[in-house]
């Protein structure tokens, strides 16, 4: 279901033109035309993303230190930092050799691996992170408190045929850890959802860069899809942000097929939109407040970009085929969130509904510990320069790809956030209730990042446009030069070494950014959600035990209660 048209060029070594006169290729043996098709290679980065995410997990369960010293702590995001660069390294360094080896013949296989590879140890890195923070207790982040609570209690309520506590809750987490925790924990639900906190946290990084797989190849994916997300990743709770990050490309590869749809057969078009119409199903049924959001946006650059010129039936039947699709994977839960949805009204104000507004660049949560001011003071008007870069590179996305269906559906999904945002805060204090308008920051602020990645995505194509023309003047009046790498010609660099080099950048780029988000589960009592693993330490066993870590060798059936005064 690749519906890729924006400039996802093959990355491929440059060599000297073959003369005219060369002999006649030989046929492919079958073996290597299978590898090179493109389900099969689809595959393979899934089989290695995946693979690799699971690796600095497995390998922080042996660490040996205590997950409440800081010092510890620092010990162990520094191990695992050292791990993410050596697994990194070693993919770099197999892209590298595959440049040196046999003409550079399997150059592209090995960045495309490499891209998929990284991302699953960037996923990891967080996973391992929960892994540290939670060594010594069974018990998941928060343990039966809170959020963490209620999802256990209604996880077990499922699984055994009776109905959650809320019906408008998405079902599939619900399931899954009910069906999960029968499977591996003797229906322990609370010991099943540590492990899902993990599993979830390490799946984050495979999962978005397959979603934009969709729409780029593998470096574009991971430069401009995968870095942008992990701004969101979370171990707490990780299936509601992983809805965000797949919806928005899986929303602009369904707006692209739309727009082809009008000159596709029917056998595709129709396996499409059922296929886009199943997938925004599951994801429907994971958490749905993202589609809330999106909707006008998406809405606006469907009618856009519908093939009312070239084929008004198809484009039709294909969002028919999805909207049928749709509805029979989600559509139970659709008719209950549109009743009974209705009457759920949210009256919990917090920390950052006292905020103004227009300020959406950090979610603090209701834990937002020591803030002073806030939002900080910006540099122009209030308004920060990272504001200010996001803005402009809105502008600059729509300037550059004004035509490119991918930029338009991204910038109206962001300002519907936008204006969805604006619209139920500016009712706060009318209805009294809050009805989540504070989550729209995630969708705000990714959009924004996207877009921002947007902009180097396009102005590397336009480069990438103009490097044949350039390269074709010498060689028409010098024979030298004819004979030359293109790359020369061009007078910019090779594409292996901008392959490379981008590669590296990532690397780093994203093993700073998860280590920074592993942190920020680190055990601590210092009013942000860094409570979360610490009071999973102080809850009694269910063997009577205290977890091998509990402070002062002290817990008690809730745990430390001191969570309650942070709340704000």
């Amino acid at each position: 279901m690749t519906v890729s048209t924006e400039g996802a060029a093959s990355v491929r070594p440059d060599h000297p033109p073959v003369p005219s006169a060369a002999p006649a290729a030989e046929p492919v043996p079958a073996p290597r035309r299978a590898l090179r098709s493109r389900s099969v290679l689809l595959l393979l980065e899934a089989a290695v993303a995946f693979a690799a995410a699971l690796v600095l997990p497995l390998l922080a369960r042996g660490f040996k230190l205590d997950p409440l010293n800081r010092i510890a702590q620092v010990s162990g995001l520094a191990a695992l930092q050292l791990r993410f660069a050596l697994l990194g390294l070693v993919l770099v360094a197999a892209v590298v050799l595959a440049m040196r080896l046999r003409r550079g013949r399997h150059f592209d296989l090995a960045a495309r691996l490499a891209s998929a590879g990284i991302a699953g140890i960037a996923g990891g890195f967080v996973a391992a992170g929960a892994v540290v923070s939670l060594l010594g207790t069974p018990w998941p982040m928060f343990g039966l408190n809170g959020d963490s609570g209620r999802i256990v209690e209604w996880a077990h309520a499922v699984a055994n045929g009776r109905p959650s506590g809320s019906p408008v809750y998405p079902p599939l987490p619900l399931y899954t850890l009910g069906y999960y925790a029968e499977w591996f924990h003797g229906g322990n639900t609370a010991y099943a959802f540590k492990d899902l906190q993990i599993l979830g946290a390490a799946a984050f990084g495979p999962l978005v860069y397959l979603a934009w797989r969709l729409l780029l190849s593998p470096v574009r994916a991971l430069a401009f899809g995968v870095v942008p997300a992990f701004a969101l990743i979370d171990a707490y709770k990780p299936y509601s942000q992983t809805v965000l990050v797949l919806l928005v490309p899986v929303l602009v590869a369904m707006v692209v097929s739309l727009r082809r749809s009008g000159t596709d057969g029917w056998r595709p078009l129709l396996l499409k939109g059922a296929g886009f119409g199943a997938l925004l199903g599951v994801l429907f049924l994971t958490y749905s407040g993202w589609f809330l959001w999106s909707a006008g946006g998406v809405f606006f650059a469907a009618l856009l970009y519908f093939p009312w010129k070239t084929g008004r039936l198809k484009g039709a039947a294909f969002m028919g085929a999805a909207l049928g699709a749709f509805l029979a994977v989600a559509g139970r839960y659709l008719a209950v969130m549109l009743t009974e949805g209705q009457t759920t009204k949210d009256y919990n104000f917090r920390f950052d509904n006292f905020t103004d507004p227009a300020y959406y660049l950090m979610w603090r949560t209701d834990m937002p510990g020591r803030t002073g001011d806030w939002p900080p003071p910006g540099e122009y008007g209030g308004v920060g320069l990272f504001a200010l870069v996001t803005f402009v590179c809105l502008g600059a996305a729509i300037w550059l790809g004004l035509r490119k269906p991918m930029v338009v559906t991204i910038a109206a999904m962001f300002l519907s956030a936008w204006v969805m945002r604006m619209y139920i805060a500016s009712h706060m204090y009318e209805t009294q209730t809050v009805q989540l308008y504070t989550r729209t920051n995630n969708q705000l602020l990714y959009c924004g990042l996207i877009l921002c990645a947007l902009v180097a995505h396009l102005v590397s194509l336009r480069l990438a446009e103009r490097r044949p023309s350039d390269a074709a003047g010498p060689a028409d009046t010098d024979p030298a030069a004819a004979s030359a790498p293109r790359r020369a010609a061009a007078g910019l660099p090779g594409r292996e070494g901008a392959v490379i080099g981008t590669l590296c950048a990532l690397l780093l780029l994203l093993g700073t950014v998860s280590s920074s988000m592993a942190d920020r589960y680190m055990p601590a009592q210092d009013g942000t959600y860094r409570i979360l693993p610490y009071v999973s330490h102080t809850i009694r066993q269910q063997d009577g035990n205290c977890p091998r870590f509990a402070p002062k060798g002290e817990c008690s059936e809730d745990g430390d209660q001191t969570w309650l005064s942070y709340v704000r």
